[in-house]
This record gives structure tokens, C-alpha cells and sequence, in this order.
């Protein structure tokens, strides 16, 4: 899927998605659009939507990382309350703009993310440790 990518042309496909989710598919309609987004922000910000809590549990440290990214970059501040586990992570904020912004770019970029982590794994472990990564093959129980 992601068979010879760059970190520059997985960034440039990050690029691509968040442009998608904001509707665009060129650098002045990019702009245009993150002018909306702050707009959007703005009436956000301005509407009687409250803000709620949300908590989610993200184990995967590289998902986690985009997740947090992510929020910031979106004018957010994540946190986690005192004793909660590592891969917890809150957020306040609008259940529209989590369900309808938020949470679909996380995913798609995290869908890019894996593909792009689950090659470069592959590719190094048959370079470096063994060209065979298939499964274990599973053999009948013989009475143990």
C-alpha cells in the first residue's frame, strides 16, 4: 500500500487527508478553508453547545502521539487527571466537533499512520533479521 514512501510524501499525504477534511484540494482553497474551520471554531466557541468530557484510551503510543497532535493543533488542551493510566487521555470539547472533525481526521490519519509503520517493520525485519515474517504454522494438540 504504502511500498516505497518517503517521510516527506507521507507527510505530504497527511497534508492531502487533512485537506479532504477540510474540503479543499488546493492551497487557496486550503486557506479558504481553514478560515471556516476557525469560523467554525468561533461559532463553537460562541454556541450553547456545552463542552463535555471525553475520555479516551489509547494504548498505542504512536496513535496517542497523533492523537494528542492532533487535539493540540485543533486549539485543544488533552490532559489526564491524577492516577489515571498513561493511555488515558481527556479531552473537553464539542460533542459536534469531536464526532464530525476531530475524531474521522484521527482515524484516517491514524489508518495512514499504521499502513505506513506496519511497512517500514516488515521491510526491516526481513532486511535485518529474517526474509520469512509469515505466522506460526499451528499443529494439532497431541494430548498435552
Amino acid at each position: 500500500m504504502l511500498e516505497g514512501v518517503t517521510r516527506e510524501e507521507l507527510i505530504e499525504k497527511i497534508r492531502k487527508v487533512e485537506a479532504l477534511y477540510l474540503a479543499t484540494n488546493s492551497a487557496g482553497e486550503a486557506n479558504a478553508a481553514y478560515t471556516a474551520l476557525q469560523r467554525l471554531r468561533d461559532q463553537l466557541a460562541k454556541s450553547p453547545e456545552p463542552l463535555e468530557e471525553f475520555q479516551l484510551s489509547l494504548a498505542d503510543p504512536w496513535k496517542r502521539q497523533l492523537f494528542l497532535a492532533l487535539a493540540r493543533r485543533h486549539g485543544y488542551k488533552p490532559f489526564r487527571r491524577y492516577r489515571q493510566r498513561y493511555s488515558s487521555v481527556m479531552i473537553k470539547i464539542a460533542p459536534k466537533y469531536m464526532n464530525q472533525i476531530l475524531w474521522p481526521e484521527f482515524q484516517e490519519l491514524s489508518r495512514l499512520l499504521d499502513g505506513y509503520l506496519s511497512e517500514a517493520t516488515q521491510d526491516i525485519i526481513t532486511r535485518a533479521v529474517h526474509k520469512d515474517i509469515s505466522e506460526a504454522e499451528e499443529t494439532p494438540n497431541l494430548g498435552m
